[in-house]
């Protein structure tokens, strides 16, 4: 098992970042660096699949730091869990201890291109918290789980003691990260309070870290970029997380066939401010740390990772900071 990373509540917030590679890899790097600079703990790499590897990125990242810790957020399909485990494992050596891993069961943006069924995703996501874990005791390992097996199996890098988060949305995913994993990365505000119960409730003699994902939305300009996300808040949830969000069926039907002939601004004209402040905090600075106070104290959050999804070093280094800005008044409140 991973190190433990929390209580129910950390004495010290966890501040981190996740980064869509949509920008060129030297400024991803450089990203990354800035984050370390401005008191970043974590930085979370998505993988994408067609889009920058993630582990050459993080190989490159763990050279030009040395505080942040670096994740990959990987799913158990475009890669065997075995050879996530290896990859991390390099990671976590040419970081000096710094990695950690993140899994998500898979979303249809990722695996649709390359022609994958997700199929038996919970299973697959329990296999690869027990392989990496297994592999990284640095013994050798046969093993039969739910979709993935081992013969004879061994990392050429040694044990490590690295600590597995799981991103989910899905109930029974929710109750996987409460029973096995280090930490879960919830998403959407107004379901935190449902989706931390799962967690909790699976996981009650465990240190289980809750992390809250959020893209922010602190002026009118950022409001309504999140109106034009917005479609990728309900692509693949799950209807807990659609009811919770207070949007009906025929909205969610309009919103997807909206999405499938406009593309993301093809949905923004049907989004509320009302729609986004459920899903995300939106409001100015003020309102967004008071928000995010209340979010910490009332579903015993454990950490923030700003969601970092544009390119452009300077806008997102005044991002950063802006951000941090609102954690810290958030947490010393």
């Amino acid at each position: 098992m991973g190190q433990p990373m929390s209580g129910r509540r950390h004495s010290r917030t966890i501040v981190g970042m996740q980064i869509v590679p949509t920008m060129p890899v030297d400024e991803l790097i450089d990203t990354i660096v800035v984050a370390e600079s401005l008191g970043y703990g974590y930085a979370m790499v998505a993988d994408e699949g067609l889009m920058h590897d993630v582990y050459a990125t993080l190989g490159a990242a763990a050279k030009a730091t040395s505080t942040i810790r670096l994740g990959a957020v990987t799913n158990p399909y475009t890669r065997h869990p075995a050879a996530t485990a290896a990859a991390i494992a390099t990671i976590d050596q040419l970081s000096g201890g710094r990695a950690f891993l993140t899994l998500v069961a898979g979303g249809t943006m990722v695996l649709h291109p390359m022609g994958i069924d997700r199929k038996s995703p919970l299973g697959a996501v329990d296999d690869t918290i027990e392989i990496c874990r297994r592999l990284w005791t640095g013994h050798e390992v046969t093993w039969q789980g739910h979709v993935h097996h081992l013969q004879g199996a061994s990392l050429g890098t040694g044990p490590h003691d690295i600590p597995i988060w799981v991103a989910a949305r899905g109930e029974r995913l929710l109750e996987l990260a409460g029973a096995k994993a280090d930490g879960v990365v919830l998403m959407a505000k107004s379901d935190l309070g449902p989706a931390t119960e799962l967690v909790w409730a699976a996981g009650r003699d465990r240190e289980v870290a809750a992390i809250y994902l959020d893209r922010l939305a602190f002026t009118p300009e950022m409001i309504e970029e999140a109106k034009g996300l917005y479609a990728y808040a309900i692509l693949d949830s799950p209807p807990r997380m659609l009811a919770n969000l207070g949007i009906d069926g025929p909205t969610i039907e309009a919103m997807r066939a909206a999405f499938q002939s406009g593309g993301p601004a093809g949905v923004a004209p049907l989004v509320t401010d009302e729609m986004v402040s459920a899903y995300q905090i939106a409001g100015d600075p003020q309102s967004c740390r008071a928000q995010l106070g209340r979010l910490i104290d009332t579903h015993r959050l454990d950490g923030f990772m700003l969601n970092i999804i544009s390119p452009g070093i300077e806008s997102n280094t005044a991002l950063l900071s802006e951000v941090m800005s609102i954690v810290r008044g958030a947490t010393d409140e």
